[in-house]
C-alpha cells in the first residue's frame, strides 16, 4: 500500500544525492538512513498530494458538529454572539479542551494538542476556519505542506501552554482575556502560529509579505483587545505566534521539504488524534447522564 522500496536508489532527503535504499549513511552529507527505510518515495508522494486547509477545516467542523450532538440539550445559545450554537463546557472538557483547569487541575497535559481542533460557537469555528482557508495555501507555498502542519501544531501547543500557565499563575490583566482560567479551545492559537511563520518569512525574505503579516497581526490584536471581555484568549494568541515564529526559524522557508519533515508532520497529526482519544477515554467519567 505504501509502495516501500526494498532495492535500488532513492534521493537523500537532506542533500538530494542518490543513495542506496539500504544504505546506513549518505556518503555526501553523512545523514543516517537516507533511504528512510524504503518509504522515502511514498512519503514524497504523500507530500505532493497533502491538502492542509482541507484537512484542518474538515476535522474541526466535524469535531464541532460531533460535540454539538453529544451536548444535546446542553448546547449554548446565550451570553455572547460567540457562544451561539456552542457545545457545553462539560463536553468540550471531555473532548480535550485545555486551560488551567484541565492541565493543572486535572493533569490533562495532552490537551495542549487537542484543544486547537475544538470550537465553541458557530461564529467561533467559522472565523477560525476562514483564516485557515485564507492563509493555509500561502503558508504551504512558502514552507511546504508538511512543515505547515508542524508549524500549526507547535503554534497550538505553545499557545495553549502559555494560556494554561497564565490562567494558573498570572494575575488577571486588562485586555488579555481569560487566560485559560477555565477552559480554552479553538484554532486561533495554531492560526496565530501560521501568522508567526508568515511574519518570519516576510522578515527574512519579502518585505511585502512582512507588511501583510503585520496587517493581519494588527487586525487580530485590535479584535482581541476589543473583544477581550467575550472570552477571547489573547494569551493563547501570543503563545501561538511565538511558537509558530520559532518553529519557522528552525525549519526555514523556501527550501525543499525532506522526507523526515513528512514523518514529523504525520507524527504531529497522530499525536493530535491520540490526544483527543485520550481526552475522551479519560473524560467519560465526567459526563453526567
Amino acid at each position: 500500500m505504501l509502495n516501500r522500496r526494498t532495492s535500488g536508489s532513492v534521493v537523500c532527503p537532506s542533500c538530494g544525492s542518490l543513495v542506496g535504499v539500504r544504505d546506513d549513511k549518505c556518503l555526501m552529507c553523512g545523514r543516517s538512513n537516507p533511504g528512510l527505510f524504503g518509504f522515502g518515495p511514498a512519503l514524497r508522494q504523500f507530500n505532493l498530494t497533502f491538502g492542509f486547509s482541507q484537512l484542518v477545516v474538515g476535522a474541526c467542523v466535524t469535531l464541532w458538529l460531533v460535540t454539538l450532538l453529544v451536548s444535546g440539550g446542553g448546547v449554548g445559545g446565550g451570553g455572547s454572539i460567540l457562544s451561539a450554537l456552542s457545545p457545553s463546557g462539560q463536553v468540550l472538557f471531555v473532548f480535550g479542551a485545555s486551560g488551567a483547569l484541565p492541565v493543572f487541575g486535572g493533569g490533562r497535559w495532552w490537551t495542549v494538542l487537542s484543544a486547537g481542533w475544538l470550537h465553541g460557537g458557530l461564529l467561533h469555528v467559522a472565523m477560525n476556519m476562514y483564516w485557515v482557508w485564507q492563509m493555509g495555501p500561502s503558508i504551504v507555498e512558502f514552507f511546504g505542506p508538511s512543515r505547515t502542519v508542524i508549524i500549526y501544531t507547535m503554534g497550538g501547543i505553545a499557545g495553549f501552554a502559555l494560556s494554561s500557565v497564565a490562567g494558573a499563575y498570572f494575575p488577571a490583566l486588562p485586555l488579555l482575556g481569560g487566560g485559560g482560567r477555565g477552559l480554552t479551545v479553538g484554532a486561533s492559537a495554531p492560526v496565530f502560529g501560521l501568522i508567526g511563520a508568515l511574519y518570519h518569512y516576510g522578515r527574512t525574505t519579502s518585505s511585502a509579505v512582512k507588511q501583510m503579516a503585520m496587517s493581519i497581526m494588527l487586525q487580530a490584536a485590535v479584535f482581541g483587545v476589543v473583544m477581550s471581555g467575550l472570552n477571547i484568549d489573547n494569551y493563547a494568541h501570543i503563545g501561538g505566534f511565538i511558537g509558530g515564529y520559532l518553529t519557522a526559524t528552525v525549519f526555514g522557508p523556501m527550501t525543499k521539504e525532506r522526507g523526515d519533515h513528512v514523518i514529523i508532520a504525520l507524527g504531529c497529526l497522530v499525536a493530535s488524534a491520540l490526544a483527543i482519544v485520550a481526552s475522551i477515554v479519560t473524560g467519560l467519567p465526567y459526563l453526567r447522564p
